[in-house]
């Protein structure tokens, strides 16, 4: 039995709920309120959200579960050694009192250091420091697979070095756009002022940084274009690279850095590094300092006395977002404490909420949905035998992972302090990075996650070629071990199907069962797949989104490919695991029209418009209303659930979408 007494009630995290239905609607007109509205109704976004959803729920109840484990770790006097750590960093950043009497002290030699700068070939050395330490500055530049052999382990350096969520916030031209960029300079302003700037100072120090990130901003590939690993693989020598921008000093970064020699890498986009080559040549040392210094400030904005952090959270949240209020302090701690020891916070919470049992039934629940997905490659009209027989292979090569790594992440070597919130940040992206750049020239850990085991989400990893479910999304309303097959393969069934169709979107097919960078299809079954993403794309993209934006059906194909795909085998495996037998009606619905209100009910949400418009520019995924509704209305076999007929808005008739 776990030593920690969990006072948050496991039990009572709501799941599937016919309660949540408005019965009033019609679900062949608009099936994601026929599912949702009551429970939009009595949800209405909490004012520290811009976005309420059962995703939200979940991560809620999943922290109340983190912040009994650490509240418990703080105050004991006998701890393990991840007690220690993870007790410590918790204790720190709740202990507001002495992080208003440190103020910005423990800021300052980071912003000594960027003063000190007295030539520009001495700056990359501390952009090199910075990028160790966690704070971002001109580009990003890490170790990764290598798209062309995914066995090994390479440099990639790409496109960075902007505060707003996105390029297209500094370039686009719309009222609203630059509304946000005159607010976000204002924002600037007011944190140098907070740091002792005087006002006429800030001020000039805010547009040079607003001047600096638009040059970066220019260069940089759209989220569209990133989205292609095709675009994305430019392998170079090492002289061949610094030759493209000769005028920032690589071998001074590479020392700030403390990057191993190395002779090659991926550049991700070459044109960015020619165009930041030019800004760095032109843009003034002083200018250079001053945007720096800025990203040291905003990076470690958290981590400062309050009145940072709510000038932070009025700009990022408020504005962008449409947040009322801040969340609760230990909340945010939380978090902080699972960004940076998530492995060691996630040891405890496996103990508390993630059983064998579960386990158990989610391997059961992959085999099947593994199993539909051979059955619907082997039925497909529009594939080839030669592309199925690879398709196949690549199926059969994918790795499951669930709930939490076989290897806990060892965190002896980094340092955590009481009463040291910054530094314990600091200290973390340091190791972190240390982590990270230590696998350069090794074989990928296939057993590493990349997600802490209380996370709400789950992955597909295109180069392992692997699944990945955290215990975090384990729980209602995705997965509940006390309810029926049909809610369970709707909720975390589309879940798994929606992650293995990602291994076959218009992202994923382009690698192959070993997950490298390699075109398996033929050309006619390529042309075939264009063609059945194109329907997909020209579907989403009517939607609207918010206002007069819509949804970019190009940025969330990948998405919604995984989404439409995903629901279709997790029918496809629950119809076979019922082998034909006929099952009662459970509060009045078959098991097909529960799996679709499961699948719908993990969808429900409420969002600002702020929210809207952000993910809109930014997120890959679609609307809830619109991950539901889009999908159903594809699909022949919940027109036959609820008896919809051809015309009604549920119904896509002869212009349905179908890739898998």
């Amino acid at each position: 039995m776990s030593a920690f007494a969990c006072s948050c009630a496991l039990a009572q995290t709501t799941g599937f709920s016919i309660a949540s239905m408005d019965k009033t609607a019609d679900p062949c007109t608009n099936f994601y309120q026929y599912a949702c509205g009551s429970w939009m109704k009595a949800n209405p976004i909490p004012a520290e959200y811009s976005r309420w959803g059962r995703f939200n729920e979940l991560s809620d109840r999943n922290q109340r579960i983190l912040k009994d484990i650490l509240e418990t770790s703080s105050a004991r006097t006998t701890r393990s050694a991840i007690e220690q750590k993870i007790g410590d960093y918790y204790q720190a950043c709740m202990d507001e009192a002495g992080i208003e009497k440190a103020g910005t002290a423990p800021l300052k030699p980071f912003l000594d250091r960027i003063t000190g700068i007295k030539e520009k070939k001495d700056v990359a050395d501390v952009v090199g420091k910075m990028h160790r330490e966690g704070i971002g500055a001109f580009f990003g530049l890490g170790a990764g697979a290598d798209y062309n052999n995914s066995k090994m382990t390479i440099v990639h350096a790409a496109e960075g070095g902007l505060s707003l969520p996105d390029r297209d916030y500094y370039l686009k031209e719309d009222a609203k756009s630059a509304d946000i960029r005159k607010k976000y300079e204002q924002h600037v302003q007011k944190m140098f002022v907070l740091l002792g700037y005087s006002e006429e100072k800030a001020g000039a120090a805010a547009k040079t940084v607003l001047a600096v990130e638009t040059a970066l901003a220019k260069p940089a590939a759209d989220r569209v274009a990133r989205r292609n690993p095709l675009s994305r693989n430019h392998p170079t020598d090492v002289m061949a690279f610094i030759g493209s921008a000769p005028s920032f000093n690589w071998i001074g970064y590479s020392r700030g850095l403390d990057l191993p020699r190395i002779q090659n890498l991926n550049v991700s986009n070459p044109d960015y590094f020619k165009a930041f080559d030019k800004t760095f040549a032109d843009t003034s040392l002083d200018d250079i300092k001053t945007y720096l210094a800025w990203q040291a400030l905003n990076a470690n904005a958290a981590a400062l006395p309050k009145r940072f952090e709510e000038e932070n959270f009025d700009f990022f949240q408020r504005t962008l977002s449409g947040t009322r209020e801040m969340r609760p302090r230990w909340k945010r701690c939380v978090s902080s404490v699972d960004g940076d020891l998530g492995e060691a916070l996630g040891q405890k919470y496996v103990e508390l909420a993630f059983g064998p049992d579960a386990k158990q039934r989610m391997a059961v629940m992959i085999a099947n949905l593994e199993k539909a997905l051979v059955q619907d490659i082997n039925t497909l009209d529009w594939m080839t035998d030669e592309t199925k027989a690879r398709a196949l292979g690549k199926l059969k090569a994918i790795q499951n992972k669930v709930g939490y790594p076989e290897k806990w992440r060892d965190y002896s070597k980094l340092q955590i302090k009481a009463g040291d919130y910054l530094g314990n940040s600091l200290r973390s992206n340091v190791f972190q990075r240390q982590h990270n750049l230590d696998k350069i020239g090794k074989a990928p850990d296939p057993k590493e996650w990349g997600m802490s085991p209380p996370t709400v989400n789950a992955y597909y990893s295109p180069m392992q070629n692997n699944i990945n479910f955290p215990a975090g999304i384990l729980q209602p309303p995705f997965f509940d071990v006390k309810i029926d097959d049909a809610v369970n393969y709707g909720g975390i069934g589309a879940v798994i199907g929606h992650e293995i169709t990602h291994g076959f979107d218009d992202q994923g097919r382009r690698f192959d069962a070993d997950g490298n960078l390699k075109d398996w299809w033929t050309a006619a079954d390529g042309k075939a797949f264009e063609e059945r993403a194109s329907c997909i794309d020209k579907q989403y993209s009517d939607f609207v989104a918010v206002g007069d934006v819509k949804v970019n059906g190009k940025l969330t194909l990948g998405e919604n490919t995984a989404d439409n795909g995903g629901v279709r085998i997790a029918l496809m495996a629950l119809m076979d695991s019922l082998q034909g037998r006929e099952v009662e009606k459970l509060d009045g619905f078959t098991p097909r029209q529960r799996f679709f209100l499961g699948f719908a009910q993990v969808w429900c949400e409420g969002m600002t418009d702020e929210e809207s418009r952000r993910r809109a520019l930014t997120d890959p995924h679609a609307p809830g209303r619109y991950r539901v509704n889009g999908t159903v209305s594809n699909m022949p076999e919940f027109w036959t659930a609820f008896g919809c007929t051809e015309g009604q808005p549920m119904v896509r008739g002869a212009n349905a979408c179908r890739v898998w």
